[in-house]
């Protein structure tokens, strides 16, 4: 024994072992979404606590799915490479040549350094895109702008994929081993051509897809505020509807309400929105009682 641990440290540590018994049991078997922020992919210190917070998941007999994005090293690409970005509605508009460079950052490196890491920590990973055993199946993205004299205008977002379909087909033969997938939000259409999605998005169609007991979306912000700056714990859909219609959520914080709604719409039981740099965020939110972030619920929910 350290001569810094004392009985005490240990004690305090077996009490908060066995208070985590009652959300072990409640997860058990169950599917965790994770999606894993470009933001919260920060340093590598973080993502090694991250890796480490999955496996702890796995290992305790839970099929934990991650989903990452990658926004801000896709920019620092393209200014490498002098590639110009615009965006529409927050989306970036994916030329061709674009493209090349997002599949590159997402389906590549980052994918395989997020699966490595996990490795490298005692895991079991395994680096896909949605291009892998057609997991994601798109169409192009259409959207449409109306200017103030009532006029439609179609947008051309260029590889800016919609979801379709999802083929759970692969992640559920993971959910029978200890094989952690670690997906990047590139799909594909039904000519094999690569389409860059939103990783919330991704994230809330997959979990959908599997019927996920949670999803979580690791971001950079404490959670979801209201009007007057200060944390909400707690959200029906209805309600998260409302921030959306009356202005409160703004900027970001819209397609990611979206995406809890329609995650939890779509049979999630509940989505949250918690801040990535917490440390051991995941952990705090799924085995302590009063969670790490904003949880969106169904309205009937207890």
């Amino acid at each position: 024994m350290s001569d810094d641990i004392t009985p005490q440290d240990w004690l305090r540590t077996a009490r908060t072992l066995t208070e985590a018994l009652p959300y072990l049991q409640r997860y058990d078997d169950k599917n965790i979404v994770i999606k894993y922020g470009g933001h919260a992919m920060g340093n590598r210190e973080r993502s090694v606590e991250f890796a480490r917070d999955v496996i702890l998941l796995k290992q305790c007999g839970m099929n934990p799915v991650v989903v990452h994005g990658g926004g801000p090293q896709i920019a620092s690409m393209l200014d490498r490479l002098n590639i110009p970005s615009e965006f529409i509605h927050g989306l970036r508009v994916t030329t061709a040549e674009t493209m090349q460079v997002v599949q590159m950052v997402l389906a590549g490196s980052i994918n395989k350094d997020i699966a490595s890491i996990i490795n490298t920590q005692g895991g079991l990973a395994v680096g896909l895109c949605g291009k892998d055993s057609n997991l994601i199946q798109v169409t192009p993205l259409i959207k449409k702008h109306i200017d103030d004299n009532g006029k439609h205008t179609i947008l051309d977002l260029g590889f800016v994929g919609n979801i379709v379909h999802i083929d759970t087909q692969i992640l559920n033969v993971f959910q029978q081993t200890d094989i952690i997938p670690v997906i990047a939000p590139v799909g594909a259409d039904k000519n094999g051509d690569s389409y860059n999605i939103n990783a919330d998005t991704a994230a809330g169609a997959i979990a959908s897809a599997m019927q996920a007991q949670r999803l979580l979306l690791l971001t950079d912000v404490t959670g979801v505020k209201d009007k007057n700056g200060v944390f909400i714990p707690k959200l029906t859909i209805s309600e998260a509807k409302q921030l959306i219609i009356d202005g409160t959520a703004t900027g970001g914080m819209i397609p990611k309400l979206e995406t809890c709604i329609e995650a939890v719409e779509g049979g999630v039981e509940a989505v949250v929105i918690l801040d990535g740099r917490v440390p051991h965020a995941i952990l705090l939110e799924l085995f302590t009682p009063h969670g790490a972030g904003t949880l969106i619920t169904r309205d009937d929910a207890v």
